[in-house]
């Protein structure tokens, strides 16, 4: 299919593959080498080899997980060997980075032979700090898991196997616990008896159900006493039951956890399930019945699959990257039944919790609590970093396990000063688009960016997409990229006389009394910036998002005089995200107002904390820029940057503010409390209001390109339609982003 061409795209683009290794120390000068490498590198050799604790200290070891795999049964797909399992390998490191800040070689075996794997890890274990078995057939990853973790003093864990279990162990707990069951007296019917159904099957066990009311099924049916065809692994799940199907088997059961494939669940089976039944359908994208199915034969069910589309998702990326994290802080040398009991309950506890309003943010809720459709955290959720490495660092002390000790609120301490401000930024807004889905026009819709940044935001259902261009020069490139256009609307202002004369006479109506001439609105309408914002400004779009192919002021400028601003605002101004080192800070305004006036300035720190707080759900701090410290140095800047802070303190006196002040002043807490002692600002500030265009453009542009730091935006604030430019050089991916921001901005503004 034509997405797959983008898939390709994405993963080849703007270099191979998505993972690379980066040097964290520096390396500028020959000093530096000689200390990275010879003859410096022979110390901490020496310090290991008579110490071999010493390689966490002088090495990444201790950060740093093996995914391993022979690709023997990679996601649906098969058998498809070690090289083609790659792309999902390195997808897994990434996952490990974005969640728990673990790195990670991925590490193909050119074998089938499970022993082969087993002396490869063997021979790899003084290289990492734990191993993660991935995408190997059953029941081989069972032979090759209970060996390592008899033969390694690493944590070795098969995710295909204990992820899931894990996660659906905790929405389990929770749903008894809302019905009033005990886990002891539950029936449970798991369908499919593979890696993961076996994993499941022991790890419920574990957390206190009746082994004797599980019931496995497999493609020939019922895992029951008479059947002479199991294996050692489905054998330990071989039962004394009268029924040999799973409709018989689910006849007063309390729970089913598909783990099969799609279509195997019909609805008239839940009919015979008890009352309030717990219908976990994981398969993965298609469930083995439709979430909708479950709920219209059910209503009373606690429902949940693997799609985050629907409530309850049941989401490995809430275990392994957390279990691994407190494992290797506390250097232990396996991953415990223990540990992954620790795991489910404290996502199971975790869920009980009030919904933090970051979270609430994220996926634009009003409200989230403990029930039937809240059983399991988000994935988003920033919390799980801190509650379940916790957990899994103090069962493995407590079980003898670890060779580090865990002081477990300091250590919470450390696991939040790892959250980069940059996860769950773009997320958390692209989560909140795919909700409200609208209509995005783009003009100048003939670049080989948009049509593919369009492919992707109707396929990731964030927006409905509108290219304003030739339908036949954007086709020809839609062939050329194979690319599908269905679903992607394509209007030529050319081509739509009818409408350009709508559009016409509306831009006279606004703009007739600035000297805007009928023959003049009627030529105006064929550029495309002018037709995609009388679009907007007519309803017949909901979000223009342009910019790619023509300078920032050929695009706002049309924009700034057919739309008009918020009301309470008098003017727009643009502020970046720039995300450096572990802090966010917000940038205003580096790309609308020159130099603007003390009352302008209090405006713009006053966008520039709408959009902080609402759109990115950070605690709002401003400073206001200048080159002088509270009073300092004399000048009319200052003396205008001082009024603009006595304005914004009058009117919007709940967020903390301080000024006139030194950039660096605003940043460093030492500098902070030494030149302000017991000012207003507590912490130190994440909104920076520059006193001109020049000092705010120049400093976000200094930091991207010298200080490594991630930049998010151009984004224009004060209109009352959602409006934003993107910059000319800007990646699909950063189109795709802005766009998420852009629909999520139009839903709010819809609100106000």
């Amino acid at each position: 299919m034509p997405r797959f061409s983008e898939a390709l795209r994405y993963h080849s683009h703007p270099r191979p593959g998505k993972l690379e290794i980066r040097a964290t120390k520096a390396t500028l000068t020959q000093a530096d080498l000689s200390l990275a490498y010879t003859p410096g590198v022979a110390e901490p050799c020496l310090a290991i080899h008579e110490n071999p604790g010493d390689v966490f200290q002088y090495t990444n070891r201790g950060n740093l997980v093996a995914v391993v795999t022979n690709g023997t049964a990679v996601l649906g797909l098969g058998n498809i060997g070690g090289l083609a399992s790659k792309p999902v390998m390195e997808g897994k490191g990434v996952l490990f980075k974005r969640f728990a800040d673990i790195d990670v070689y991925d590490l193909e075996i050119d074998s089938q032979d499970p022993d082969d794997v087993i002396r490869f890890c063997e021979l790899l274990a003084p290289t990492v700090g734990g191993i993660n078995l991935e995408d190997i057939r059953a029941p081989d990853c069972f032979y090759i898991e209970e060996t390592l973790r008899d033969r390694l003093d690493i944590p070795v864990f098969h995710d295909d196997q204990h992820g899931t279990a894990i996660i659906a162990g905790a929405g389990l707990i929770n749903a008894a616990e809302l019905s009033g069951r005990r886990l002891e007296d539950m029936k449970v019917v798991i369908l499919g008896a593979g890696a993961a159904g076996v994993a499941t099957g022991h790890f419920l066990i574990r957390l206190g159900f009746d082994p004797e009311r599980l019931l496995m099924v497999d493609s020939r049916g019922v895992l029951d006493s008479t059947r002479s065809d199991l294996n050692a692994y489905k054998k330990e799940f071989a039962r004394h039951t009268d029924a040999r199907t799973l409709t018989e088997a689910l006849v007063g059961a309390d729970a089913l956890i598909g783990l099969a494939q799609a279509g195997l669940v019909h609805p008239h089976m839940l009919e015979r399930m008890n009352p309030q039944p717990i219908v976990f359908p994981l398969a993965n994208p298609d469930p083995e019945i439709p979430y909708h199915d479950a709920k219209r034969v059910r209503p009373d069910a606690f429902v949940g699959t693997g799609r985050s589309d629907y409530p309850n998702q049941v989401n490995n990326v809430l275990g392994f990257p957390f279990i691994f994290r407190g494992a290797l802080d506390v250097r232990a040398t396996a991953v415990s039944e223990g540990m992954k009991v620790a795991a489910a309950e404290a996502l199971a506890i975790l869920a009980r919790e009030p919904v933090a309003e970051s979270v609430l943010e994220a996926y634009q809720l009003k409200e989230l609590s403990f029930g039937p459709d809240y059983l399991i955290p988000k994935p988003f959720d920033p919390r799980v970093l801190t509650t379940v490495a916790p957990a899994v660092a103090v069962a493995a002390t407590e079980e003898g396990l670890a060779r580090l000790p865990c002081r477990i609120e300091e250590y919470r301490q450390q696991l939040s000063a790892r959250l980069r401000p940059s996860q769950g930024l773009i997320q958390a807004v692209t989560i909140r688009a795919r909700q409200y889905p609208a209509r995005v026009v783009f003009p100048y819709g003939d670049d080989l960016r948009l049509v593919r940044a369009a492919r992707r935001v109707l396929d990731a259902g964030i927006a409905h997409p509108v290219l304003l261009a030739d339908r036949g020069v954007v086709t020809e490139l839609s062939e050329e990229l194979g690319i599908s256009l269905d679903g992607i609307k394509v209007v030529d202002p050319i081509s739509q006389a009818k409408e350009r004369d709508r559009y016409a006479a509306r831009l006279l109506e606004l703009r007739g009394h600035r000297g805007v001439s009928r023959v003049h609105a009627a030529r105006m309408v064929f550029d495309p910036n002018v037709f995609a914002a009388l679009m907007v400004e007519s309803g017949d779009a909901d979000v223009l998002v342009g910019g790619l192919t023509t300078f920032f002021p050929e695009t706002v400028r049309p924009a700034l005089q057919i739309i008009k601003v918020r009301e309470g605002r008098s003017i727009a101004s643009a502020l970046y995200v720039v995300v450096t080192g572990r802090a966010a800070y917000f940038f205003a305004d580096c790309a609308v107002n020159i130099s603007p006036s003390a009352g302008e300035l209090a405006e713009i720190a006053a966008s520039a904390v709408d959009v902080a707080q609402h759109q990115f759900g950070r605690d709002p701090r401003v400073a206001f820029i200048s080159y002088s410290d509270f009073g300092s140095a004399a000048g009319d800047e200052p003396a205008r940057v001082r009024q603009a802070v006595e304005l914004f303190r009058d009117r919007w006196p709940e967020t903390p503010v301080d000024g006139e002040m030194q950039a660096d002043t605003a940043v460093v807490e030492a500098l902070l409390n030494n030149r302000r002692p017991g000012g207003p600002l507590k912490y130190p500030a994440n909104i920076l209001v520059f006193p001109n265009l020049t000092a705010a453009n120049s400093a976000y542009k200094l930091l991207e390109r010298l200080g490594d730091a991630e930049v998010i935006g151009p984004i224009l604030t004060g209109l009352s339609r959602s409006v934003q430019v993107l910059q000319r050089d800007a990646s699909v991916a950063e189109i795709v982003n802005l766009t998420a921001y852009a629909v999520a901005d139009a839903h709010r503004l819809s609100e106000l």
